[in-house]
């Protein structure tokens, strides 16, 4: 291992996400167990760029594996989108005598981490924490499993009233550039069809669909939808457009919104922040910068942070052919 790092600090950055605080204790006590110090960032860029720092011990993060959100807190900072912003935040890192950094959040969060590594030579090392699972070089993003697990809870309930009343319900999910976890909640909810961004369904054959399940037998039919897909403006739009033309169904509308965010993580999000943690950790000791962690055919991969910033995610096409098949 490396003798140049002595300190690395620690942020959480963009939307929280189940399981963030189970990879801060994982870096701490990795530091710990390297002879390494960490220190917590508080309030993501903005509490860099003011200096919110605060030396975590191993003892710090006792009893937070299972605890949503992040004891590090998240905020938005347009002061470290201007050169003077991230020039205060490099100073803030020398004064406390950081020798590297490692955020965990989405792509934004690696652009940021990027451009202050990029202008000061920084060592930067970022962990994908985001319940979208859109981010490219990892199968599971953490925080992904655990909204999924709400989401089937939310969609089960649901159904109950759904089923009672002979109602259509349509669901809408988080979402907004990517469909992941519509399409996997609904196959894992039985929705009668998924609706996401990536594939453009048309409001003729979601009627037709409805059409179908209603002349099958069906009483009942959820309709699980991304909050990125816009066959109509809003989901409620697409309620009362699928109502006025098929009148023999009585419509609802329920948004899960950001009761996906919370929530204790589950067990494999637990062990997939631990996992990346450890590795982030090690990864800067051995003297390796710039680079994403991620999970790649169940293995603990290494993807350079440029190519998370300029990739995408495709949504599984083995899954939309599984959803074809069992939603009849």
């Amino acid at each position: 291992m490396s003798n140049l790092i002595r300190k690395i600090g620690v942020l959480t950055s963009g939307g929280d996400a189940p399981g963030m605080n189970a990879a801060i204790r994982a870096i701490v006590r990795t530091c710990s167990y390297h002879n390494v110090m960490c220190v917590g960032i508080f309030r993501g860029f903005q509490g860099l760029v003011e200096g919110d720092f605060e030396v975590l011990g191993p003892r710090d993060v006792n009893y937070i594996i299972n605890k949503g959100g992040t004891i590090l807190k998240t905020a938005r900072s347009a002061a470290f989108r201007t050169a003077e912003g991230r020039k205060a935040a490099y100073d803030n890192l020398k004064q406390a005598q950081i020798d590297a950094l490692i955020v965990i959040g989405g792509d934004g969060s690696f652009t940021g981490a990027m451009l202050l590594s990029k202008e000061f030579d920084i060592p930067v090392m970022g962990i994908p924490g985001t319940i979208d699972n859109d981010i490219n070089g990892t199968s599971h993003t953490i925080g992904f499993d655990t909204a999924l697990n709400t989401v089937v809870d939310a969609v089960d309930k649901i159904r109950d009233t759904a089923s009672s009343h002979k109602r259509l319900f349509f669901v809408e999910v988080m979402g907004r550039d990517a469909g992941h976890i519509a399409l996997n909640a609904g196959i894992g909810a039985g929705a009668e069809e998924i609706i996401i961004p990536e594939e453009n369904m048309g409001l003729e054959r979601l009627l037709e669909s409805l059409k179908k399940s209603k002349l099958s037998g069906k009483s009942s039919s959820i309709v699980i939808v991304a909050e990125g897909e816009k066959l109509g403006k809003n989901v409620f739009e697409l309620g009362e457009y699928v109502e006025e033309h098929l009148p023999e169904y009585e419509v609802r509308v329920s948004v899960l919104g950001h009761m996906q965010r919370g929530g204790a993580p589950s067990c494999f999000d637990r062990v997939l922040a631990s996992r990346l943690s450890v590795k982030a950790v090690e990864t800067l000791l051995e003297g390796k910068k710039n680079f994403m962690v991620g999970l790649i055919n169940d293995q603990v991969a290494l993807t350079p942070l440029e190519h998370i910033v300029k990739g995408h995610t495709a949504v599984d096409a083995e899954l939309l052919r599984v959803s074809d098949i069992i939603t009849i």
